[in-house]
């Protein structure tokens, strides 16, 4: 975030107004009873909170301006559905609340746009493994899910890839307290002279793998399949697949 920035959504952060928790009490009963001053006094006076969460989403390239604007819909939201009752902090209700909705607007507005249904499908799948991976004590193959949904394995499988973030090219993936490695420094160039030595290496590391990691990397990277597609396959979990697959990486990596 701008720490310098005085001014987001036209609202001066540095005169905004910290509540104490007793006055929030208060003003959430006057609001239960129906008052839309004290409503509104409740607002301006948690916009704090609502700048503390939107730091945590200040990495993704968003317009800060459109964060607040979000973050103050789901204060908004959490200040109506607060149970005065419950004996809580208003905050740790109010938190959670501020960060669906961010959340939600960062999912819906992804630059990659993903149909209502397939994310709706895509999220019924989550929710079917984890039912599942607790009830079994293992997690399910695609297969299972599949028909724990009754729907054909190929739109689960589509439905979880769609909702897979995107890699930045600017994404970190080394740093040694020196120079930072991004992704977009391990493209590779096609017209390299040194690709062919490069591929010499690659086929003797290869080599030194065993058949199982072999046949994980020929499937995930030679033929497209998912590691989901690959535990079904193989008859292990993703979970073993996607440890293998590092493993064997790894030792590529070292080797050459």
């Amino acid at each position: 975030m701008q720490y310098n920035k005085v001014e987001i959504c036209g609202v001066n952060t540095s005169k905004l107004k910290v509540l104490t928790e007793k006055e929030k009490m208060e003003l959430l009963r006057r609001v239960k009873e129906g008052d839309t001053k004290a409503r509104e006094d409740l607002i301006n006076g948690n916009l704090r909170l609502v700048l503390s969460v939107i730091q945590r989403f200040t990495n993704r390239g968003e317009n800060l301006d459109d964060l607040f604007q979000v973050g103050c819909i789901g204060l908004i939201k959490a200040i109506d559905h607060f149970d005065i009752s419950q004996g809580v902090r208003f905050s740790t209700y109010g938190v959670p609340m501020i960060i669906g909705e961010i959340r939600r607007y960062l999912r819906d507005n992804n630059s990659i746009r993903v149909s209502r249904s397939l994310r709706d499908t895509a999220y019924k799948a989550m929710q079917a493994k984890e039912r599942m991976t607790a009830q079994n004590n293992r997690e399910p193959t695609i297969e299972e899910i599949a028909k724990e949904l009754d729907l054909p394995r190929e739109d689960v499988v589509l439905a979880l890839e769609s909702i897979a973030e995107p890699v930045s090219l600017y994404e970190p993936v080394f740093s040694d307290g020196g120079d930072t490695i991004y992704v977009m420094d391990q493209v590779g160039d096609n017209n390299d002279d040194s690709n062919w030595l490069d591929e010499i290496a690659l086929k003797e590391a290869i080599r030194d793998l065993n058949s199982r990691e072999k046949r994980i990397l020929s499937m995930r990277f030679f033929q497209g399949k998912t590691q989901m597609e690959v535990a079904s396959e193989i008859g292990i979990s993703q979970a073993q697949v996607s440890r293998l697959e590092k493993a064997a990486l790894d030792k590529i990596k070292k080797d050459i």
